[in-house]
């Protein structure tokens, strides 16, 4: 412990040409006495540490010393090219690792290119959590990301969510693009429908697969995990959130070399949003409302079905077929276009708009 801190205390002063005892005991999170002692230690080690007392004074190397001691380690060679996504290395147990990179890398640089990580820092932020949502890390995350780098097989309890006897990943489009009981594009036809779509009453229970976790996803605050069942089972993907035990196991899986990461979450992100749009809504639009409906409803459905629609009629009206979730969901969301929107089919949710507009008709009449 105290020789990294020593190394790291060095690595400071070599990429700044002088910091207080104060600064070197906030950067290193230990009190200043502890610097002085450390200071002292490297001194007797033959390190040029020179101390300058005095208000202005503080700790520099004498004479452009460098050390070679820059060498990055596997992990912090790994956390480095994720430094640009500083919250997610906090949350997998990544941000000293990459704290140290990131100072080795200063090191190793000329003078006049050290302020190249503030600078950079200052010029590009990612904040991946949505508006009005507060990110909530799991607590199980950190076990999961040492597996994945580690490529170790674990052991997960995870709470599953059943919907009249079928089992699936979640309720409703905040699930994600999980694939739990259904495997992946390979199974064919008798992979089970993401589910949280049909009717009935929703219950959860507990399930424990053995995985070969191979890599993880952040995905609008949320993170993922997309894995492989033990001996050659399918690719899935599980939400950390519903993780209630992970135990990492002693062997470690080899990796197939055909498995791409972006591509496989690309697929299988496209494949959730699909199954999501069942049903269809015949709508009839105002000019106002096609400009509209992009916002209103899921943005590609909307760009589909206007391209697919016919040009306006004589009043400058569109119809449209619209891919929707459901008649509840499509009720929800057309009602925020107001008059700018005619719902035709189904007859139900005609039926249900017709009722909202009586009762509209009533309270605003004068």
């Amino acid at each position: 412990m105290r020789a990294a801190r020593l190394i790291k205390m060095v690595l400071l002063l070599q990429s700044r040409s002088s910091m207080t005892a104060a600064e070197l005991a906030g950067e290193l999170e230990v009190s200043e006495r502890t610097v002085t002692r450390d200071a002292q230690a490297l001194s007797e080690a033959g390190i040029p540490v020179y101390a300058e007392r005095g208000r202005a004074g503080g700790y520099r190397l004498v004479g452009g010393y460098r050390t070679r001691l820059t060498g990055l380690a596997r992990g912090e060679a790994e956390a480095l090219f994720l430094s640009g996504v500083p919250g997610a290395l906090r949350e997998m147990g990544l941000e000293d690792a990459a704290s140290a990179a990131r100072l080795k890398v200063s090191a190793a640089l000329q003078p006049s290119l050290r302020d190249a990580s503030r600078s950079a820092a200052q010029r590009f932020h990612l904040d991946a959590p949505n508006w009005f949502a507060e990110p909530a890390t799991p607590e199980l995350l950190p076990a999961v990301a040492d597996a994945v780098w580690d490529d170790r097989r674990i052991t997960a309890r995870y709470r599953r969510t059943q919907r009249d006897g079928r089992a699936g990943p979640g309720a409703g489009p905040e699930a994600g693009p999980e694939a739990e009981p259904e495997a992946g594009p390979e199974a064919g036809p008798k992979a089970e429908p993401e589910a949280g779509l049909e009717a009935g009453p929703e219950t959860e229970r507990e399930a424990e697969r053995e995985l070969e976790p191979y890599g993880l996803v952040l995905k609008a605050g949320v993170w993922y995990l997309c894995a492989r069942v033990t001996d050659g089972g399918a690719f899935r993907v599980y939400r950390i959130d519903r993780f209630t035990a992970v135990a990492p196991g002693e062997e470690r899986f080899t990796r197939d070399e055909a498995f791409d990461l972006p591509a496989f979450w690309q697929e299988r992100a496209e494949q959730f949003a699909r199954s999501l749009l069942r049903a269809e809504v015949v709508v009839r639009l105002s000019g106002e409302g096609v400009r509209r409906l992009t916002y209103a409803v899921d943005p590609r459905s909307a760009r589909q079905a206007l391209a697919a629609a016919g040009a306006p009629d004589r009043d400058g009206l569109v119809t449209a077929t619209l891919s929707v979730e459901s008649e509840d969901v499509a009720h929800g969301q057309l009602t925020g276009l107001g008059p700018e929107v005619e719902v035709l089919a189904p007859a139900g949710l005609r039926e249900r708009f017709a009722r909202d507009a009586a009762r509209f008709a009533g309270l605003y009449r004068s």
